[in-house]
């Protein structure tokens, strides 16, 4: 079993920046985020694999960066030059694929963690 813990998001105006944080419990092999928008579907955004390896949803290519400090199981995603179309709930996700389809099923999830993005 693997807990993991947001932190971070809130509200920015376009173009702004924000950085969530999720610290898992233990080692995970995959971890990342998924965002959702109400009347949408969930989509991946970046993962990382052995804390070494990111992915990255095209929509976020070049503006999110994700990272890891491996002794303290912990993810960030740094995300610049924020969009009113990153507007969403993130959720932290760990186990899986490593892939970012709508499909992908992470075997731990975190709470979720609002953010708002106003133009």
């Amino acid at each position: 079993q693997i807990q993991l813990v947001e932190s971070g998001g809130g509200s920015v105006q376009a173009g702004g920046s924000l950085r969530l944080s999720c610290a898992a419990s233990k080692y995970a092999d995959c971890m990342g985020w998924f965002r959702q928008a109400p009347g949408k579907e969930r989509e991946g955004v970046a993962a990382i694999y052995n804390y070494q390896v990111p992915t990255y949803a095209d929509s976020v290519k070049g503006r999110f960066t994700i990272s890891a400090d491996g002794p303290k199981n912990t993810v960030y995603l740094e995300m610049d030059n924020l969009k009113p179309e990153d507007t969403g709930t993130y959720k932290c996700a760990a186990v899986w694929r490593c892939l970012l389809g709508a499909q992908e099923k992470p075997a731990y999830w975190g709470q979720g963690i609002q953010v708002t993005v106003s133009s």
